[in-house]
């Protein structure tokens, strides 16, 4: 077994470039995500006669389990209502906590593969195996990536109704002289981005699966297989 042997020519290759993308674009990942923290609220008048509205607040953060998430005021009661009795609705933090735990795996595992790159490309080489292990992988983490973000989206699109102007409707004490007006929610743009590098996580190691086959021993005993399927036999003799 060879030793180690810095070399950093392969990150000037689609092999190590690549993994630099994936490996800078999974930090922006759990990121964006994992540090979010929001707060949503709406207004309250206590009689139709009052000109002073006071403001009811829930702040949620990373995992967004939001049925944990209770509303709070700077009077409590408030128009003769215990606010932190209500919460909001949902928990999401399955789909939040699979992709950033996701993300860190790919992020933990790109520093892996790197430091393979650059101090061992002559093993990486020289095997059949870890080629190999390297392409299986690549294949399970695209497929990861699509799972992951998609379920993640789908889980931000319920974050968004549930913290926007319809959870009024769930407050049984917004009725009579007690009026709720929604007030306002934390822009989720940090959210959407996480989003979005999702899917570039997937177009990402999806488009490198070719370079690592490329590695592989399936690569050159497909190449040996198209030169041997043309060559043609010299004629034999009478």
């Amino acid at each position: 077994m060879s030793g180690l042997q810095i070399n950093f020519s392969p990150l000037k290759e689609p092999l190590g470039f690549i993994k630099i993308l994936q490996w800078v674009a999974s930090i922006f990942s759990f990121a964006t995500c994992g540090g979010f923290k929001g707060k949503t609220g709406f207004l309250v008048s206590c009689s139709s006669h009052s000109t002073k509205n006071e403001t009811v607040e829930a702040a949620f953060a990373y995992p967004f389990r939001l049925n944990q998430v209770s509303f709070s005021t700077a009077v409590d009661p408030l128009c003769n209502v215990t606010w932190s009795k209500y919460f909001l609705i949902g928990d999401f933090s399955s789909s939040a906590q699979f992709y950033v735990t996701f993300a860190v795996l790919v992020f933990l595992y790109c520093i892996a593969a790197l430091v393979l790159y650059i101090g061992y490309m002559n093993l990486y080489r020289e095997s059949r195996k870890i080629p190999f292990i390297d392409f299986l992988i690549t294949l399970i983490v695209t497929f990861l990536w699509l799972v992951s973000t998609s379920a993640w989206a789908k889980a931000l699109t319920d974050i968004k109704i549930t913290t926007g102007e319809n959870f009024i409707k769930e407050i049984t004490a917004c009725t009579g002289d007690v009026k709720c007006y929604y007030d306002s929610v934390t822009s989720m743009g940090s959210l959407n981005v996480s989003v979005i590098f999702g899917f570039l996580n997937m177009i990402l190691w999806g488009g490198n699966a070719w370079f690592v086959y490329k590695e592989t021993s399936l690569h050159s005993q497909s190449n040996v297989s198209t030169h041997g399927a043309g060559t043609v036999a010299p004629p034999t003799g009478m």
